[in-house]
């Protein structure tokens, strides 16, 4: 019987030697690796940890990566971001590249290598001539998922996504699955990488147009997902592009990279480097600036004060007789007319503001709200977004974990319940009045731990 001091140095050492974190959740799953991979030397678990964390142990380390890495995809998954990556991002990217006339790009953490191909699909078929170079790395630490990429061949079900256009002009049809034809299997190729470790080859400066690296970085250590997002940011050529997954989000203001919407989908680039303008010296003659003295008006606090109340149309009233134009305020009307039931309103409203300020977490919360009473998928959608944009938003995670439980998910329900109920201990106080439905703080955790024990998780 495995221990909870075994499990959390087998925790520990896989911290130190994959970078991957792991919730309360995982135990099962982690305590059952840890004693397969016992066994398989002839070793007690005592004996193998002690074994793992003594020195450098590269193939069992990939045996562990193997063992535990989830290793779900498909052709181009999540075509939102393969739209913008067709329409705007290579276009862009040939036009750069004009004179090397070479395109390059790199997917992280490519597990059996439909992400990777998909890449490599839309380089080629973007490229403005044949004698263009298109070059595709795809790197992972799942040898078993790697060999599996090199072959190139795929059944169906990895191409549910892809056109029958795509699917007849791109593959061929091999017994009863599909190859990858030879024009872009020769321009991938695949290296067995571990993002917790640094790679000089790889990780050239300036040396990628785009880089997808999607749904990884919530499963490393914060230390990992930062030194994994600085390498990928110095990776990139100015003027490149990252896309990361719908769970992973590096804020509005990522350092070295701007942060970019469009098509439903949030994305980020390198901004183009260029010397700033010489400082224009200010007129000896001209006095020093004084600020504009500020108008201070209640009718923010009075209209929320109103909402608290459930007096939703009276407050609504005071705004509307106001003519409100900041974002607060704009933000709560649309909150008050989704209350009021007037939804396509409430939805103009929060794209009013995305107009405004481009995209906004509690704009996106709020059309996910709008949505869950005709298109639960679209509400998830947006919810994600919210999360994606402020990682400290908790509203978002627990209507994900709400939907997720009325879908019967159970582990996708927890997945975003535990994360919600800790971070409800820091949500904005407004936040909670606007999003609550008219519970507060303790309310909405308690409803958090009832949900996660009814998905087997105790708190």
């Amino acid at each position: 019987m495995i221990s909870g001091a075994e499990l959390a140095r087998f925790r520990e050492l896989l911290q130190r030697r994959l970078g991957w974190t792991f919730a309360d959740t995982d135990g099962g799953q982690t305590m059952t690796v840890l004693d397969e991979r016992a066994a398989a030397h002839g070793l007690s678990v005592r004996d193998y940890l002690d074994r793992l964390g003594g020195r450098r142990w590269a193939a069992e380390t990939a045996e562990l990566a193997e063992a535990l890495s989830i290793t779900e995809t498909y052709f181009f998954r999540h075509g939102d971001q393969f739209r913008v990556l067709s329409d705007r991002v290579l276009p862009e990217r040939i036009e750069a590249r004009a004179g090397q006339r070479v395109l390059r790009l790199l997917s992280v953490g490519c597990s059996s290598g439909e992400e990777a191909y998909s890449l490599a699909i839309m380089a080629v078929r973007a490229r403005p001539a044949a004698d263009w170079i298109v070059s595709v790395v795809g790197v992972d630490a799942n040898r078993q998922m790697l060999a599996k990429a090199r072959a190139a061949t795929y059944s169906s079900w990895s191409l549910r996504e892809t056109p029958q256009a795509t699917v007849g002009a791109w593959f061929r049809q091999s017994g009863d699955g599909y190859t990858v034809i030879d024009e872009v299997a020769r321009t991938v190729r695949f290296a067995e990488h571990n993002v917790a470790t640094d790679d000089p080859q790889l990780w050239q400066p300036g040396r990628y147009d785009v880089i997808f690296c999607r749904n990884l970085l919530m499963y490393l250590t914060r230390e990992t997902a930062a030194g994994l997002t600085g390498r990928m940011t110095r990776a990139l050529a100015p003027g490149g592009y990252l896309f990361l997954g719908h769970t992973d989000s590096l804020g509005s203001h990522p350092e070295g990279l701007e942060m970019l919407y469009d098509a439903g989908t949030v994305y980020y680039r390198r901004p183009e480097t260029r010397p700033a303008p010489p400082p224009r010296p200010a007129p000896r003659s001209a006095p020093p600036a004084r600020p504009a003295p500020r108008h201070e008006d209640d009718v923010h606090p009075r209209a929320l004060g109103l909402m608290r109340d459930d007096r939703f149309a009276d407050a609504l009233d005071l705004l509307d007789a106001r003519h409100p134009d900041g974002v607060r305020e704009l933000l709560l009307r649309g909150v008050l007319l989704a209350q009021l039931g007037r939804l396509a309103e409430a939805r103009a409203a929060a794209h009013n503001l995305m107009d405004i300020g481009g995209p906004h977490p509690d704009a996106h919360h709020l059309l996910g709200v709008c949505h869950e009473l005709d298109c639960a998928e679209q509400a998830a959608g947006q919810y994600r977004l919210a999360a994606y944009l402020d990682p400290a938003f908790a509203m978002p995670r627990l209507r994900m974990g709400l939907l997720a439980r009325r879908r019967g998910d159970d582990r996708g329900a927890a997945a975003h319940l535990e994360p919600a109920l800790e971070l409800l201990l820091r949500e904005d106080d407004e936040r909670i009045t606007l999003f609550g439905g008219g519970f507060g703080r303790l309310a909405l955790s308690t409803l958090c731990r009832t949900e996660l024990e009814a998905c087997g998780v105790r708190r």
